[in-house]
Order: structure tokens, then sequence, then C-alpha cells
């Protein structure tokens, strides 16, 4: 295999940033805010754009669900081929290929045009994320500057997410549903002019050509596999969600199995044999299940139970994008002081008194309030691992293979999310409807029956037309389903709380060197080897 690191690295590791490294970083917020935005920009355009262009409830998942399940497909693929053709060079093919397919989104006719622009849209998306995160590994060589890079960089994805419900509601007031799709044309314009002259290029010395069979495994391995746990959370063990599961199971061990082979991997397992970067992907993980499954939720909530306009609502969403800046760049800092496994574990038991809160939201005039303030404290537990976290990560492995690293550590988060919005979101779609289904037993027609059933947004767009009642007992079955979502994602988030202080507590405060682990990193505590 090749070598995981090279003398000039070591030396570079030790040169500090300057001037142009920080505003190459101001760049690289860009690509990584927009995409954070197109995560949870459909939030609160999804009653809007339901209304217009009618897709079912299965549709309407994929909608959301479509972008990040491509994300997480491609992304080893594309972390992998920034590594060898160029990662700057790479980050402007996304662009361009993003801000293209964002134009023809914003103007789709139909559903099933919608999900397939979702999709290309995650395909250029991973494109964008590794490269992105790669190249701060290069400019930033001084560890305790990454770190703080790297917080710079999750709080603008993070902050990108939180202001998705903001700018959607903002568009919403006045335009149509597409606008939401077209904030990223003048973001990639932006991009295209600034990387050439502010962001190095980078390519790794010594590899090989791109192992196609390799790229059509992990695919073949990531795909059935999401498929099969949405369709399994939301059918149950029927034979379809079972079959898809087995499939990606079986072309995952091939592709294991392969890369073991090959002297130049897609996927350098070696990283694995590091205990910082693997636990740091749990961590990653099961932690972005927990809040992209409660995000869609209360967003709903503010919109279709507390009755608030999409403005309204997404600034509402102000107090949680300020938690998640704050521990973003605090954590970091803190970091340098207290062990980061320390910190990570605090900050993710401080944001299980969040999910405690929104379990105990119900319908009437405390609501909104309540919602806030635990979504602010879960927010507060997402800033910090994403910025931690990701430094592990990316600090575990030498800067040759920091592609990869980085597309694991995307790879995970982006899975989170189309995970948490499948689990979380079916699991308050079956409470919704077991609700909804006594509550209809008797004295209401078939037709409003079916109508409540499918969802509350569909409720909502049906008006006047339901009996008087109708709508408050969807509006509490629907927050029925969010008490127990937030109760189910606390007990796993305290569960990772403690996870991560035991399997992260021998990683030292950030600057302190410890030895080198086997996969040839250290994890954020020393220098890149």
């Amino acid at each position: 295999m090749v070598a995981l690191s090279e003398t000039s690295d070591s030396r570079s590791a030790r040169k500090r940033a300057g001037i142009r490294e920080w505003a190459g970083l101001a760049v690289l917020a860009l690509p990584t805010a927009l995409l954070g935005l197109d995560v949870t920009i459909l939030y609160l355009a999804l009653p809007a754009l339901a209304a217009d262009l009618q897709p079912s409830s299965t549709q309407a998942l994929w909608i959301m669900d479509a972008y990040g399940f491509m994300i997480a497909g491609f992304l080893i693929t594309m972390g992998t081929l920034g590594d060898r053709i160029g990662r700057r060079r790479l980050l402007m093919i996304g662009a361009v290929a993003f801000g293209v397919t964002s134009v023809i989104a914003a103007y789709s006719t139909s559903a099933a045009m919608l999900i397939a622009a979702r999709a290309v849209l995650g395909v250029a998306g991973a494109t964008l994320m590794p490269s992105t995160l790669a190249l701060i590994s290069n400019m930033f060589g001084d560890v305790r500057q990454r770190a703080l890079a790297i917080g710079v960089w999750a709080t603008m994805f993070a902050l990108g997410m939180a202001l998705g419900p903001v700018v959607g509601g903002v568009l919403l007031e006045r335009f149509w549903w597409g606008s939401a799709f077209l904030v990223a044309v003048p973001v990639v314009a932006v991009l295209l002019i600034a990387a050439p002259l502010l962001l190095p290029e980078y390519r790794a010395r010594r590899s090989g050509p791109l192992d196609f069979v390799s790229v059509l495994l992990s695919l073949a391995a990531v795909l059935p596999a999401v498929y099969g746990v949405k369709e399994l959370a939301k059918l149950g063990l029927e034979p379809i969600p079972v079959l898809a599961l087995a499939l990606g199971a079986l072309m995952a061990l091939m592709f294991v199995r392969r890369q073991q082979r090959l002297a130049d991997p897609l996927l350098d397992l070696r990283l694995f044999g590091s205990r910082t970067f693997s636990a740091a992907l749990v961590v990653l993980l099961v932690g972005l299940v927990g809040v992209s499954g409660v995000m869609l939720l209360v967003t709903q909530y503010l919109q279709l139970v507390a009755g608030l306009t999409p403005l309204a609502a997404g600034l509402w969403m102000g107090p949680p994008a300020l938690a998640m800046v704050l521990a973003g760049i605090t954590a970091p800092l803190l970091a340098r002081r207290i062990r980061p496994g320390y910190v990570v574990g605090a900050a993710l038991a401080l944001s299980t008194l969040g999910y405690w809160l929104l379990a105990t939201v119900e319908v009437d005039s405390n609501g909104v309030g309540l919602a806030i303030a635990g979504f602010s404290l879960v927010y507060l537990g997402l800033g910090t691992i994403a910025a931690l976290g990701t430094d592990l990560v990316v600090g575990a492995a030498p800067a040759d293979k920091a592609g990869s690293a980085s597309a694991m550590s995307e790879m995970v988060q982006e899975l989170g999310v189309a995970l948490g919005v499948a689990l979380l979101g079916s699991l308050a779609t079956f409470v919704y409807r077991a609700q909804v289904s006594a509550m209809m037993a008797d004295g209401v027609t078939a037709d409003v029956s079916g109508i409540v059933e499918e969802s509350l947004w569909a409720t909502v767009s049906a008006g006047e037309r339901l009996p008087p009642g109708v709508l408050l007992e969807a509006q509490q079955a629907f927050t029925a389903g969010l008490n127990v979502t937030a109760t189910v994602g606390g007990i796993a988030i305290l569960a990772l709380a403690v996870v991560s202080i035991v399997s992260l507590r021998h990683v030292g405060a950030i600057g302190e060197t410890t030895p080198s682990e086997s996969a040839g990193g250290c994890g954020s505590s020393c220098p890149t080897p």
C-alpha cells in the first residue's frame, strides 16, 4: 500500500497559516454553508411545495431524502477522486454542477422531476464537501489552527442548516417555493471567481487510477442499505427492505475485501485502525440521526401546529442557530485545555435536556417557546460534535488521505441526517397515524379520515372542508409523535454522551503530543504525521 505520510507533509505541518489561508477559509465557508442550507431549506418550503406539486407521502419523503442519500453514496468516491485529480479542481467542477442543477430543481414541474434534481444535487454536493474539508487540512498545518479552522467550517455547515428555515421563510414570504433553490447561484458564482485566487491546489503525489469496480461496489453497498433502512422503518419486516439490507451488506463485504487486495484502494481501511477515527465517526453518525429527526418535526410543528407563517417560523429558529455557532467556535477552544471526549460528552449530556423539553411540548400557547428552548440545547450539542468530531476524524489521517478521511466524516453526517429523517420521521408518522385512527374511528367519513391519516400537512391543506375539531385532533396527534420521537432521541443521545467520554478519553487536549495510533495518525491531539 501507499505510505500514509511523507517527510514534506511533516515539514508543512509545522507551518502556521497566514492571511491568505484565513481568506481561503472564508471562500470555503461559502459552499459549506450552502450545502448545510440545502439540507434544511425545504423543511419550511415543504407545505407550499406539496400544495403545488401534490406529491404522495412517499414522494414527499424522497424529496427530502434523495439529496442526503446520494451524497452519502458518492462521498467516498469523490473524496478519493479529489485526492487524485486535485481538490480545488473537483471543488470547482462540483460547484458548476450544483449551480446548474439548482436552477433545474427550482423550475421542476412534478414531484418526480424534483426528486431527480435533488438526487443530482446530492452527487454534486458529494464533490464539494470532502474538497472543502480536505483543503483546510492542507492550508492549516498547525494543529491548533486546524482545529479552530475546522470548527469554523463545521459551524458554517451547521449555520447553513440552521439558517435554512430562516432563508426559506423569507423567500416564501415573497416568492414561490422554487426560489429556495436559486440561493445557490450567486454563491457558486463567487466561489468560481475567488477559488483560483485564494485556494491552493493539492493532489496526492503517489496514486494509481481510480478503481471503478470499487466505485460501483461502494454505491451498491450504501444505496441499498439506506433504502432498506428507510423502508424497514416505514413498512416493517417486509421482503423488499430486508432484501435491500441483505444486498447492501453483501456489497459492503465485497467492497471491503477488494480494498484489502488493492495496492491503492478507494478507501484505505487502515484508517479504521485508529480508535480516534472510528469513535469520532460513531459520535457524528448517531448525533446527526437524533438532530435531523427532531429538526424536521420542530419546523413542521411551528407551521402546522402553532400556525406560524414560514417567515415567523424561520425567525424563531434564530436562537438555535446562535447556540450552534457558539458551540462550534467555543468547543475547539475548550478542547485546548480539556480532553475533547469530555467536551463532547458534556455537550451531548446537556443536549439531552433539550430532547426532554421537546418531549413535553403540547398544543398550547407555551408550545413554541418550549420547542425553541429545547431545540436550542439540541443544536448546542450538534455544534460541538460537528466541530470536534470532524477535527478528530481528519486529524487521525495523514495529508495524502485527508480527502478520504473528510469523505468518511461527511458520509456519516449525511447518512445520519437521512437516517434521522427516515427513522425518527417514520416513528413520528407511526404515532401520528395510530393516534388519528383512534380519534377518527366514529363520526367521520372515509374521505375525511383518509385525508387526516395521510399527514398533518394534508389535513391543514384541506382546511375548511374538514368538520370542526378534526384539525385540532390531528395537531394533537402530530405533537404526540414529536414527544415520542424526542424521548427516543434523548435516550440515544444520553447513551452517546457516555460512549463519547469512554471511547475518546485517550485523546489528549488539542496541541498535546500523544503516541501515534495504528492507522498512522494520532487524532487532533498531535500534529499530522
